[in-house]
């Protein structure tokens, strides 16, 4: 097979992701262009061409993908309508809008679980305004079918007394489980149905903002856990028939029982580590599993924890950076800022990854970073 460089391969979306994907795509000389709504989006400046316009806008996106020879993006939330028709005139579009439509609503992607018997917790559809219909599944996480992004749309509903905040919107009710850990595999797959998996990772999440604080790879699970989290990923890539990385959200019980919590057909927060600390980046492999190559080696080459920089609380506007000199003096850290020139409490405005010889002596560090680096204002 020939491979054919200065691809054109376009971006919906220039946030971090787009960023960091951008990083990769000169190693196999790809054109990049960047369809973003953000003038300031931190892809702006090392694209090959941007686009100022919303990617949820039917005829920005449908003018934008007459320029690119492929398509992909860095967040769901886009205007699926015009993918599907840019995909019915021979455009390609991955991950395929089949795909995107199907995981933008929450519902959907809990009927596809049950339908092909993949492992996922308990839930209830629920119709706009008809939560007191459901008391008796609380406790329960309930989760709005459309929008919800880095831990919006999401609440924890333990009993009547929190109906009061109830969403109105359509939504769906998750039991609550029982948990032990939550983990993520990130699984490609080619056009050829070629399919590779990431070493499982844990993750630890921030109990205010919901998003993700650190993440530990390899993850402290059993070989019988490790193997059941691949063999699901690749059975959800596969019943998907995704072109592209998909990130697959779990949740291992207090019984060892794995199951599905989310997925996302992307670049992945739960994948950052795999920069420094595995033989592929997730970023490659999704570049590799879109222009049609096999997959890399995803071998974790040290153990490593990654911290996500978020904005300190109480701060909001240009950003500074307390404590980055003191912490890119020790060994093993690695920082990625975002190039997101304002911040605002819990904004994702970068990331560290630690590799050492030991997960022990990467978390000890991961936890002075955490407490030295701040994200701050001017």
């Amino acid at each position: 097979m020939s491979y054919r460089p200065k691809t054109r391969l376009g971006i919906l979306g220039g946030g971090q992701l787009g960023r960091m994907l951008i990083r990769e795509t000169i190693t196999l000389d790809v054109d990049v262009h960047v369809l973003e709504p953000d003038p300031d989006a931190p892809c702006r400046h090392i694209c090959h061409r941007f686009t100022q316009g919303s990617f949820n806008d039917f005829d920005a996106v449908m003018a934008f993908g007459q320029q690119v020879d492929i398509l992909t993006i860095e967040i769901e939330h886009v205007n699926v309508y015009a993918l599907e028709k840019l995909e019915a005139q021979g455009k390609k579009v991955f991950p395929q809008p089949s795909v995107i439509r199907l995981i933008q609503d929450k519902g959907a992607q809990k009927e596809f679980y049950r339908k092909h018997g993949i492992p996922t917790p308990d839930y209830r559809l629920l119709e706009a305004g008809r939560i007191s219909e459901h008391t008796d599944f609380l406790p329960a996480f309930q989760k709005l079918r459309k929008g919800g992004y880095d831990g919006k749309g999401v609440q924890s509903l333990r009993s009547v007394d929190d109906l009061a905040k109830a969403f109105a919107e359509p939504s769906m009710l998750e039991k609550a489980v029982d948990l032990d850990k939550e983990l993520s595999v990130i699984v490609s797959r080619n056009e050829r149905g070629e399919v590779a998996t990431f070493p499982v990772v844990e993750l630890e999440f921030n109990p205010k903002a919901n998003l993700v604080e650190f993440l530990f790879s390899p993850a402290n699970v059993s070989a019988e856990v490790e193997a059941t989290s691949q063999r699901i990923a690749r059975d959800v890539a596969d019943r998907l028939g995704i072109v592209g990385l998909l990130a697959v959200e779990l949740f291992l019980d207090r019984k060892g029982n794995v199951l599905v919590n989310e997925i996302a057909p992307r670049p992945h927060n739960s994948g950052h580590q795999t920069i420094e600390g595995n033989a592929t980046s997730q970023f490659m492999q999704h570049l590799r599993a879109i222009l049609g190559l096999a997959p890399g080696d995803t071998s974790i080459l040290h153990p490593s924890v990654m911290v996500n920089l978020l904005g300190e609380e109480g701060f909001i506007g240009e950003a500074l950076y307390e404590g980055l000199e003191e912490v890119l003096s020790w060994k093993g850290v690695n920082v990625h800022l975002y190039g997101k020139r304002f911040t605002k409490p819990f904004r994702k405005m970068g990331h560290v990854t630690i590799i050492s010889e030991t997960l022990a002596e990467a978390k000890f560090i991961a936890k002075k970073v955490q407490e030295t680096l701040k994200v701050k204002s001017v």
